[in-house]
């Protein structure tokens, strides 16, 4: 996995990110309608600062993972804290580190945007992402409620 590449989306990435956002939503037992395909596709190109970022992993040329965050304000800080709501590797391609790579990607951005602090959530039946996450972060108390 010498040949590993990390960028930002770009327009021409539609298809393969669709193809990579489903299997994320798929692990996750959830789907969402065309429109919020389309709809957070565009978000992801925009510019607007409040708007998620999203980064491919490619290896080999061809995108085998991909990871969305969003920079915002915090009650509790001054600077804005990163949330890394997405992070998803092609089957093909797990457990050889591009799940930690597209992470370490993001603290990269935070730390660029002046952002130190980086959370995320995952399912509790996610016990192969858990085993990177162990080790690359803190697990904190929190339970989250949903309305």
């Amino acid at each position: 996995m010498s040949d590993i590449e990390i960028r930002p989306l770009r327009p021409e990435d539609a298809a393969e990110w669709r193809r990579l956002w489903t299997g994320y939503l798929e692990f996750y037992q959830t789907a969402v309608p065309e429109e919020v395909y389309a709809t957070t596709f565009s978000r992801l190109l925009g510019d607007d600062p409040q708007d998620f970022n999203g980064f491919l992993a490619l290896v080999g040329g061809r995108p085998m993972g991909l990871v969305h965050f969003l920079f915002h304000r915090h009650c509790w800080k001054i600077e804005n804290v990163c949330y890394l709501q997405d992070l998803y590797v092609d089957p093909q391609a797990r457990g050889t580190g591009l799940g930690r790579k597209l992470i370490e990607a993001v603290y990269a951005a935070a730390d660029a945007n002046g952002t130190p602090a980086v959370y995320w959530l995952t399912q509790d039946f996610n016990t192969t992402g858990r085993q990177l996450y162990d080790r690359i972060a803190q697990v904190t108390p929190f339970i989250r409620y949903v309305r």
